[in-house]
């Protein structure tokens, strides 16, 4: 793997990994040099030293010995004879305990030579051969053997202590030259360990220097500029500063500041996007909320619409019930006519004017009927202009759709009861007239008043039926007329709730608004206006006094909102199938 495409974390802990190593491994080689000479100094201090000073111990005894065994052959008073007894005695004991310790250290030693060996073997050998003499040189002394004693001193005892000085001394001798060789080897071994220290030293100070040039050189490519600068870009993009970052153009890709720079890019993209939606929304929901109180007002006005057809409708039920009580007497007096001749007249002027009570109220009703065509145009319109903005309004509209699509349906069903209620006041009013004209030639000859009388009879009874039917169309229209208010009465609450949401909707706009003027973008940056297909003004809200109750008084179609308008040249149709 390349170390310039290694991560920070593995850089660092590379580089120092290897200066851990690198003094672990100096630690370790001066460890081993200190146990070496440690060793060297203990081996010195435990081997050959120690057996040196053994050896010379051996020769202090050795000359103690000879002088006391000459000490004794001289002296002649018994203390002193006892007093050199003592002495050869003890210095013969510590020649023979120092050589056998002599002899046990060469034994055990790994460290000693063949010669030094062969040496100890030769101190051996002579003071094997040296000590019965000396003893016996202290035997012929303490029993007053003076000239044998003598005798056996120069003849035997000097030779074997100058041979056995002279082994001694070799031993020695060779000690101190194993010695300063221990030492020369020890100094070289010294200077060996120090060169290479010093080059590992070298070694791991120029590992050290490239480690940290290479370091600093990737982690100066990585970051681009100095961490204090970093730091002071990230506190500027923290404030909603989102000026270019100084440098960023220049920084090594890849790097810290580099990627600062796109980061501040990709910001001023998206705030700039996250502004122009904000604006859309604000504008979209402000004609929302527009639309909303007009479509509000077109509802009040509808329902106070639907209060007047509903007074009316209840003048018009007891209207066709006056009319059905006026059928019933008039019958009633029309059997009675060929009885009471002589009333005949005073009949025939009530007929006259109930036919002219009869035309008025029918006049009525085919105005009412007009009024209830009217609303259900009107009705017809405001629904269709409904589904069209639900089908704008997409998703969130698609309930109000369904609502639009039903009260469309009641309005054509109420167009359709007007149409009938039309027909049956037209047929009414043309067999009024026909009552009237009857009933003015029964003015003229009363001869006729039988037959008028059976006639009228008939005609009576035709305008009850007439009548029945007209209060039972009227009941489906007052029914038809409850279910509009009903549903008026929804649409105006799924308007205030449409109004709510746009509140909401408008009032969120303006604060993501607030939100997104946190950041300060760069001057050269223009914002994005806001696409919107049309701008369209709030609708004029239009409010209508309504009539009061009680009077039947026919309402002019109300215009169609501006946006229903806008879509094109709509036609007006007496036929309801045209929407």
């Amino acid at each position: 793997m390349n170390f310039q495409q290694m991560t920070v974390k593995a850089k660092l802990a590379v580089g120092f990994g290897a200066m851990a190593t690198i003094v672990l491994v100096v630690s370790g080689l001066s460890l081993k040099a200190l146990s070496d000479s440690n060793e060297r100094f203990s081996s010195y201090v435990t081997g050959i030293s120690a057996r040196a000073e053994i050896a010379e111990q051996v020769r202090t005894a050795v000359d103690r010995r000879a002088i006391a065994a000459r000490n004794l052959v001289l002296v002649t008073k018994p203390a002193d004879l006892e007093t050199e007894k003592a002495a050869v005695t003890q210095a013969h004991e510590d020649v023979q305990a120092r050589l056998r310790k002599l002899k046990e250290m060469i034994a055990s030693a790994t460290d000693t030579s063949e010669k030094a060996r062969s040496l100890v073997d030769d101190i051996d050998r002579v003071e094997r051969a040296y000590g019965p003499v000396a003893l016996a040189i202290v035997s012929a002394a303490l029993n007053n053997r003076h000239d044998e004693a003598i005798a056996k001193m120069n003849d035997e005892c000097r030779p074997l202590l100058a041979a056995l000085i002279k082994a001694t001394n070799a031993y020695s001798n060779y000690t101190r030259s194993r010695a300063e060789q221990m030492v020369q080897e020890s100094t070289e071994h010294y200077v060996n360990q120090r060169t290479l220290l010093m080059m590992i030293c070298l070694v791991a100070l120029c590992a050290a220097v490239g480690a940290a040039f290479v370091i600093t050189r990737g982690l100066t490519r990585a970051l681009g500029a100095e961490p204090g600068v970093l730091s002071e870009v990230t506190r500027r993009v923290a404030a909603g500063d989102l000026n270019p970052v100084p440098g960023a153009q220049h920084a090594p890709p890849g790097s810290v500041l580099a990627s600062m720079g796109e980061m501040q890019g990709s910001l001023v993209r998206l705030i700039g996007q996250v502004r122009t939606s904000a604006d859309s929304i604000a504008t979209g929901s402000s004609q929302i909320a527009a639309g909303n109180v007009d479509l509000s007002s077109r509802t009040e006005q509808q329902a106070a619409s639907l209060q007047e057809t509903a007074s009316s409708m209840e003048e018009l039920t007891s209207t066709v019930k006056q009319n059905a009580e006026n059928a019933q007497q008039a019958s009633a007096l029309a059997a009675d006519a060929s009885d009471v001749a002589q009333k005949g007249s005073v009949v025939v002027s009530q007929v006259v004017d109930t036919m002219g009570d009869i035309s008025g109220s029918s006049t009525k009703i085919a105005e009412i009927t007009g009024i209830i065509e009217g609303i259900a145009f009107q009705t017809n319109i405001l629904a269709l202009n409904a589904a069209v903005e639900a089908a704008r309004a997409g998703e969130q509209g698609r309930g109000f759709a369904v609502v639009a699509s039903e009260v469309r349906s009641l309005a054509q069903r109420s167009s359709s009861a007007a149409k009938e209620i039309k027909d049956l006041i037209t047929a009414s009013v043309q067999k009024i007239r026909d009552g009237s004209s009857l009933a003015a030639e029964a003015g003229k000859t009363m001869s006729e008043v039988t037959q008028a009388v059976a006639r009228v009879t008939d005609i009576m009874g035709e305008i009850a039926a007439a009548s029945t039917e007209q209060s039972r169309g009227i009941e489906q229209v007052n029914q038809a007329i409850t279910q509009m208010d009903e549903v008026t009465q929804q649409n105006a609450a799924l308007v205030e709730e449409a109004a709510a949401a746009s509140q909401s909707l408008e009032e969120q706009g303006r604060q993501m608004n607030q939100a997104v003027a946190f950041f300060r973008l760069d001057s050269t940056v223009a914002p994005q206006q806001p696409a919107l297909a049309s701008h369209r003004a709030a609708p004029e809200r239009r409010r209508s006094i309504p009539a009061k109750p009680g009077k039947a008084t026919a309402t002019p179609p109300k215009a169609a909102p501006a946006f229903a308008r806008a879509g094109g040249n709509t036609a007006r149709d007496s036929s309801w199938e045209a929407f």
